[in-house]
């Protein structure tokens, strides 16, 4: 009988063996960790093994930016005249610029640029569709990041290798420095043509304006440059500019940084470029030029990299008047005549400030500066230093001297026989009308009664540098002077017998704002107060009756002293109107006469007189 069939059971017949695993030992541990480490030991060293083949460069030194800058020299207002430098930068916070500028410059060329890693994928998946469609490099897709690394570390050439380790050092970038500061590098990096480095240089060179003070539309003409700076420079193609301006705008419109009205106002207003840097030189130079020499000195070093702030003591308007003044005095004195130079000089009396100096009619044909290089005769215009010598020892306006042929024997046996300017004799003359009618005997005679080394002290404290002459040719200014000197030496005359140094520096500071020097005006007491009002009224007289004639017509009291050499080789007037002083010398470089009739009351006096009265046509 065959065996009866069992039903299967679902159950194994034999219940398996529960295994139990046994827990990590040390040793497992410390194997599993061992692993761990060489794994990641391993993918660090062919990263660093890697970038070392790669030659990427180390980027600890972008958290310290420190890039070379430009330094500025300022006028009296803090406007920028002039910018001295090896690479034009000066580096400003974002928090200088206005909201807009760094707002343009992220719309039109990294509008991922805070949400981003240092690198945009699909900037670069588009670039890359982009170049294989027109089969070449053209665009990179690289984003501000990348940008900064590209020009801080990198070369800039287009190839492969070179966009790879950008990537890395842009990726790097991002997880050493916040976004801000990130922007705050490229908007001072970047090159923006022109000769400028970063928003605030560029500014400058454009628009004659600091970087917080642009326009949105300014802003967006700035943004639109990195693409290609020579192309769209407003400077050399405004229409390129506009257009590249137009889609600027309209990117700040797509990313909500501005409103659509906003843009459209933005973009009619119009946009005026600085006037070209020639021409500046050719008003500014001479002031710019011995500035320039005086705080290298200052400093002890060239300003090239210094980054330095110079505030002067320019006024701009009465600079750009000196130099029309001039140009136009010459042309009219001298019509067709191309060689006669001059040079004009105004000072604040009282304080020794140099408002405007100018040493030749254009500084981009000739960087000579006749204001405080050339040192020529001073002729009549050294007078009024003889006449104050005298009044200080005791002499009167009303004192008379005897005005007859003079002969004088020097030490070479040689007599010497001096002349006035008229060629005539005045017999008995006072001191007040020898100097207003500048009588040479009378002169003469003066400093032989007054002494030689009397004279030579006053002029000395007054800033007339030595050597001074050691004759009786003194009386009549046969002695170098630079028109900066003699013109400041009519302080006292004007301060109440005081004497202030004549100053172009008021103070320099470093970009960041730390004071490093500051003018201290010193008075020097070099006359009594008496004298110097006596002074002070009798060359207002020169003025009125005198040989200065030409010069009159000044409200409130005006007063100075011509000044005339040899041959009419030197034509010179200096002189006061309030506590403004004022000084013009007209001559050939190469020491020929001016021409007869072309003395300092003739053709110098006219010039004083429309530059102080800033009559002259800019």
């Amino acid at each position: 009988m065959p065996p009866s069939k069992k039903k299967k059971s679902s159950r194994p017949a034999v219940k398996p063996k529960r295994v139990y695993k046994k827990p990590y030992n040390e040793k497992h541990i410390i194997g599993f960790l061992f692993t761990i480490s060489l794994s990641l030991t391993l993918f660090l060293g062919s990263l660093l093994l890697v970038l070392a083949l790669l030659k990427v460069p180390d980027i600890r030194t972008i958290a310290e930016y420190h890039p070379p800058q430009a330094s500025e020299i300022l006028d009296r207002n803090g406007n920028v005249i002039e910018r001295i430098f090896s690479e034009n930068r000066t580096v400003v916070p974002l928090s200088a610029m206005p909201p807009y500028l760094p707002q343009a410059f992220v719309a039109a060329e990294d509008s991922r640029f805070y949400s981003h890693p240092g690198l945009d994928l699909w900037s670069v998946i588009r670039a890359a569709i982009n170049n294989i469609r027109s089969g070449k490099r053209g665009q990179g897709g690289s984003t501000i990041t990348q940008q900064v690394a590209r020009s801080l570390l990198l070369t800039p050439e287009k190839t492969y290798l070179r966009k790879f380790k950008e990537a890395i050092l842009a990726w790097r970038i991002d997880t050493l420095l916040s976004k801000n500061d990130i922007l705050h590098i490229y908007l001072n990096q970047i090159y923006l043509g022109n000769g400028a480095h970063g928003v605030e240089a560029a500014a400058q060179v454009y628009f004659g304006k600091r970087a917080r003070n642009l326009s949105l539309g300014e802003a967006a003409i700035l943004a639109g440059l990195p693409q290609a700076p020579s192309r769209y420079a407003p400077n050399r193609n405004m229409s390129a500019a506009r257009a590249r301006q137009r889609y600027v705008l309209n990117r700040m419109v797509a990313e909500n940084f501005v409103t659509d009205k906003v843009a459209r106002v933005a973009y009619d207003r119009p946009v005026k470029i600085a006037r070209a840097s020639i021409q500046r030189r050719a008003v500014n130079g001479y002031f710019v030029q011995l500035v320039r020499k005086q705080a290298e000195k200052i400093l002890g070093r060239s300003l090239n990299r210094a980054g330095v702030r110079i505030r002067t003591t320019m006024d701009p308007a009465q600079q750009r008047q000196a130099s029309v003044a001039l140009r136009k005095g010459i042309k009219k004195s001298f019509p067709g005549n191309k060689k006669v130079q001059g040079a004009i000089i105004s000072i604040d009396a009282c304080n020794g400030n140099v408002r405007a100096l100018v040493g030749g009619r254009d500084f981009n044909k000739s960087a000579f500066d006749r204001s405080t290089q050339a040192r020529r005769s001073a002729g009549s215009l050294f007078k009024p230093l003889l006449y104050a010598a005298a009044f200080e020892k005791g002499y009167s306006p009303e004192s008379t001297l005897i005005d007859a042929p003079l002969s004088i024997r020097g030490h070479d046996g040689k007599s010497w026989k001096p002349k006035n300017f008229t060629g005539k004799y005045y017999g008995e003359t006072s001191l007040r009308e020898a100097l207003v009618k500048s009588r040479n005997i009378i002169a003469v005679k003066l400093l032989q009664h007054v002494g030689i080394k009397q004279v030579q002290v006053l002029a000395e404290k007054s800033g007339i540098r030595p050597p001074i002459t050691s004759d009786l040719s003194l009386a009549l200014g046969a002695t170098g002077v630079s028109l900066l000197e003699i013109t400041a030496a009519y302080s006292p005359f004007v301060c109440k017998g005081k004497y202030y140094s004549p100053t172009l520096i008021s103070a320099i500071d470093s970009n960041e704002g730390r004071r490093i020097f500051r003018a201290k005006p010193v008075a020097k007491q070099v006359l009594r107060a008496p004298v110097a009002s006596t002074m002070k009224n009798l060359l207002a007289e020169v003025i009125e009756r005198g040989t200065g004639k030409r010069a009159k017509g000044l409200p409130g009291v005006a007063g100075g002293k011509t000044g005339t050499t040899n041959e009419n080789r030197d034509a010179w007037f200096v002189g006061f109107s309030g506590k403004r002083i004022g000084g013009v010398w007209l001559g050939n470089d190469d020491n020929k006469s001016l021409g007869k009739g072309k003395s300092g009351g003739v053709v110098a006096a006219p010039i004083w007189r429309d530059f102080m009265s800033g009559s002259g046509k800019l």
